[in-house]
């Protein structure tokens, strides 16, 4: 048989692999995606706070809750998930996962928020003080609704940081996508690079889809006549 056809017909086969596991790929896709949705909530639920304390908290809240974030946004993540899973005991390993994960998205979160409520014009808070609201109040009702608004295009690029970081995950033995596409290498590896062109291609297809929907989301949501 000539050569070329040879090396054809081996493609062929690793890509008749990947399309037999197949089934590795949809578990380890829907792991990666529930670590991601719940990393994301949990940023969401420590964030959300953060930013406020960050944009209207007092000096001391404020010098607690900066240093943190400070601190968790310059740590790698690899390091967060480690010190979660080996040195804090967390466990099971996507437990802990999570918890690095949305530890360090509450970080990043926390600067979306403060950047969307200081967009928010000062007078409105002014003005909701001047008729008997207050402050939390005010920050609640006035504040927080334009900029929950104007916070949504940020997480375009938090939610494919998290996606993203998912894969690192594996450190601590979690079968997300990446995980797994290392695993299939493993049985066959002559399909290294089918397996990883299909694991590049399903993240692909997830990162496009969110993005999408979050700049439909956008679109929405915007308040009617605003510059956001």
């Amino acid at each position: 048989m000539d050569p070329t056809q040879l090396v054809l017909q081996a493609e062929l086969g690793d890509w008749e692999f990947v399309w037999r596991q197949r089934q590795f790929f949809v578990d380890g896709t829907v792991l990666a995606v529930k670590l991601t949705f719940f990393s994301i909530l949990l940023g969401f639920v420590l964030g959300l706070p953060a930013g406020v304390v960050e944009a209207y908290g007092g000096t001391y809240s404020k010098g607690v809750v900066r240093p943190v974030g400070v601190v968790v946004r310059g740590t790698p993540i690899l390091v967060i998930i480690s010190l979660t899973y080996f040195a804090g005991g967390v466990s099971p390993a996507f437990t802990a996962a999570t918890i690095a994960l949305g530890v360090r998205s509450a970080a990043y979160q926390s600067q979306i928020f403060r950047g969307a409520i200081e967009s928010v014009e000062s007078g409105q808070m002014e003005a909701a003080r001047a008729v008997g609201l207050s402050k939390l109040d005010s920050i609640r009702h006035v504040v927080l609704p334009q900029a929950l608004r104007r916070s949504v295009p940020g997480f375009q690029n938090e939610f494919t940081i998290v996606l993203k970081d998912t894969s690192i995950a594996y450190a601590i033995g979690v079968a997300e996508l990446l995980k797994r596409s290392y695993d299939l290498f493993s049985i066959q590896t002559t399909a290294a690079l089918e397996v990883f062109l299909a694991a590049s291609l399903i993240y692909f297809v997830l990162t496009f889809s969110v993005n999408r929907g979050i700049e439909r989301l956008h679109n929405y949501v915007a308040i009617p006549g605003g510059n956001h």
